[in-house]
């Protein structure tokens, strides 16, 4: 039997390697499939869909707020994996009633690698893991040379309409903006807040406004919305999953930056 812990410090007991799991995270069930996992999933939620054939393959159970038990009793999981900020405590604590549970907690690159290596000795995949970090870090170390001469800019991250919500401090989304040297005009507010719109004068400080793809998915004719509030900033229309999904995403995230910055610096939007 062999003892590991989550990123809760949460003891999970494990009598040999788990062979059947359920994935109640996307950016987890991705880097399960990076690890050459994908034949070991068992149950994934509705909004697993990288990689594509996932949703095809595998059982769906429910969502990542909204699960059905009786689904996921009957594939017998040797273990459920789950996130602090994605899933619920309920869901944590009803799944434990069926086997181990292991709960991430994603709040900057750290620890994005601290999941990757201990997902590398729960499943045996310790070279796979290992190989992951290492092209993540080079991509890291290459983005943080490119960034260094850039200018820092002054920005707004939506994630929702109706209301309008966006992405504050004390979530993966920041940290990711402070890397980009974007600098969050909204950092003061705690994690996912609502915000009134209106024409404030403060708002022409903003330089640029990104615009999610998720989990609301914002198009065209918000950027025109928007622009009578922001009217010297550049809005842009972002890929949510670059900035918030962690894992083996991290190795895509800082070509597409390169590029995201690049496109701003050159008025291409």
């Amino acid at each position: 039997m062999q003892n590991f812990k989550d990123q809760l410090n949460r003891i999970i007991y494990l009598k040999e390697t788990p062979t059947r799991v359920i994935s109640l995270v996307p950016s987890q069930t991705e880097l399960l499939c990076d690890l050459g996992l994908g034949s070991y999933l068992v149950g994934v939620t509705k909004f697993c869909v990288h990689p594509h054939h996932i949703k095809t393959n595998v059982p769906m159970v429910g969502g990542t707020k909204q699960i059905h038990l009786d689904k996921i009793t009957a594939l017998q999981p040797d273990i459920i994996l789950c996130n602090k900020e994605e899933n619920t405590k309920e869901i944590v604590e009803v799944c434990e009633s069926i086997c181990n549970v292991h709960v991430s907690d994603i709040y900057d690159i750290k620890d994005s690698l601290e999941l990757i290596e201990q997902y590398g000795y729960i499943f045996n995949r310790k070279k796979e893991a290992s190989a992951l970090l290492d092209e993540i870090k080079k991509e890291l170390s290459g983005f943080e040379e490119f960034i260094q001469s850039k200018p820092t800019l002054k920005v707004v991250y939506f994630i929702w309409k109706n209301p309008w919500m966006i992405a504050g401090n004390n979530t993966f989304i920041n940290y990711l903006l402070k890397i980009n040297k974007f600098e969050n005009s909204y950092s003061k507010k705690e994690r996912y807040s609502e915000i009134e719109i209106s024409k404030f004068s403060t708002n022409k400080n903003i330089e640029v406004v990104l615009l999610s793809s998720e989990p609301f998915p914002f198009k065209e004719v918000h950027k025109k919305e928007l622009q009578d509030f922001y009217p010297n900033a550049t809005i842009v229309l972002v890929d949510g999953e670059m900035f918030s999904w962690y894992g083996s995403r991290l190795t895509k995230v800082f070509a597409y930056f390169k590029t995201l910055r690049l496109n701003l610096q050159n008025n291409e939007f």
